[in-house]
Order: structure tokens, then C-alpha cells, then sequence
């Protein structure tokens, strides 16, 4: 990776770790902490937040029709969703350890805390529940992905990639053949038996 590159990939890092300790200050401010992965909030924020939920029958009531009835059709997701999920289980519990790389974690990407919020009545948190098990388990897979793209083929792409991933721009120039085998033994060095960044 080139020097300027380098430095930006430490930017990105140094900003991620701005954004924790914002989101840090923000818990303060919600008056919240994290006790073994539960949320609880301070007693008079809890009382405020049972007396802000929205009962089910007023949500649903000004909930549009054409909203319940596309429903059915997010829900039905589900099956590809877990069908993907046992598939990813499989392979990286298959491949990793043959090409010795450390297996990403689930915790890591796949997080349902909202349920805990007590505004939310119990479609609300179901909602919850879904997003976020789709988008960690969506998360989870890229970084999978991610870590297989970097071992077998470490070069970027001629044309423009929206967001890419964060091993992306340490892999090989497009059409720079004279690095190819050099970026396989340091992109492979580099997760070999280690976790995933």
C-alpha cells in the first residue's frame, strides 16, 4: 500500500475511534450504561420512556395499508437470510481453518439490543429484532467475504467501488502485474491465524 494510502487507512481509523468516543458521550447524555451486553437506563429515563410507547392498536391504526400489506414480503426474507447465515457457518467453519485464518465473529457484527427500549411496543421491537439480525448478518457475511477476496485475489477493480471494504485499498493496483505474487504473501501473511480487523 502506498504511503498516502497508509495514511488515509490511519485517518479512517483515527475517526472511527472519534466516533466511539462521541457515541460514548452520547450514552452519558441518554443517561444509559451497558451492564453484560443489557441496557439499562437511569430510573426516571426508563419511567419516561414506558409512558412514551405507543400502544399496537394506535400504531397499527396510522400505520398506511399498502405498509401492512408489503409486510409479508420483508418478513419472507427470512428464509434466504438463515439459509445464507447456515451456508457462511459452514464455509467458514470448512475453509478458515485450511487456509488458517481466524474466523470472524458474529457477536461482532450481529447485535438485537432495541428490543430492550421500553417506548417500543412489541411489533416495534419484532421490527427491531429483524433489522438487526439482517443487516448484522449482512455485516458478518461482507467481513467474510472480505477476508476470502484478500486471501485469493487482492486486486482492486478497474471501475469505481462503492464503499469498499476495508482490506480493499491495500490490494494491488489493477493491471499491475509486477506485485500480484508479492500482495497474495502479505494480504495471506497478514490473516493468517489472526482475527479479523
Amino acid at each position: 500500500m502506498s504511503n498516502a494510502l497508509e495514511q488515509l487507512a490511519k485517518r479512517t481509523r483515527e475517526l472511527e475511534k472519534a466516533l466511539e468516543t462521541e457515541l460514548a458521550e452520547k450514552r452519558k447524555a441518554l443517561r444509559y450504561r451497558l451492564e453484560r451486553k443489557r441496557v439499562v437506563f437511569e430510573a426516571d429515563v426508563a419511567a419516561r420512556h414506558r409512558a412514551a410507547r405507543i400502544s399496537l392498536t394506535r400504531f397499527l391504526a396510522r400505520t398506511r395499508l399498502s405498509i401492512v400489506l408489503t409486510a409479508p414480503v420483508i418478513y419472507a426474507l427470512i428464509v434466504p437470510l438463515v439459509l445464507l447465515d447456515i451456508c457462511v457457518v459452514i464455509y467458514q467453519a470448512i475453509c478458515f481453518p485450511v487456509y488458517r485464518i481466524a474466523k470472524v465473529p458474529r457477536q461482532d457484527f450481529i447485535v438485537i439490543d432495541r428490543q430492550q427500549l421500553v417506548y417500543l411496543n412489541g411489533l416495534q421491537k419484532l421490527n427491531c429484532v429483524y433489522c438487526g439480525y439482517a443487516n448484522g448478518m449482512i455485516g458478518w457475511v461482507r467481513e467474510i467475504a472480505s477476508v476470502s477476496e484478500a486471501y485469493w485475489c487482492p486486486i482492486k477493480h478497474a471501475r469505481h467501488v462503492s464503499e469498499p471494504h476495508l482490506r480493499y485499498h491495500g490490494f494491488a493496483d489493477f493491471g499491475d502485474e509486477s506485485v500480484l505474487e508479492k500482495q497474495l504473501e502479505d494480504q495471506r501473511s497478514k490473516l493468517e491465524n489472526t482475527p479479523s480487523e
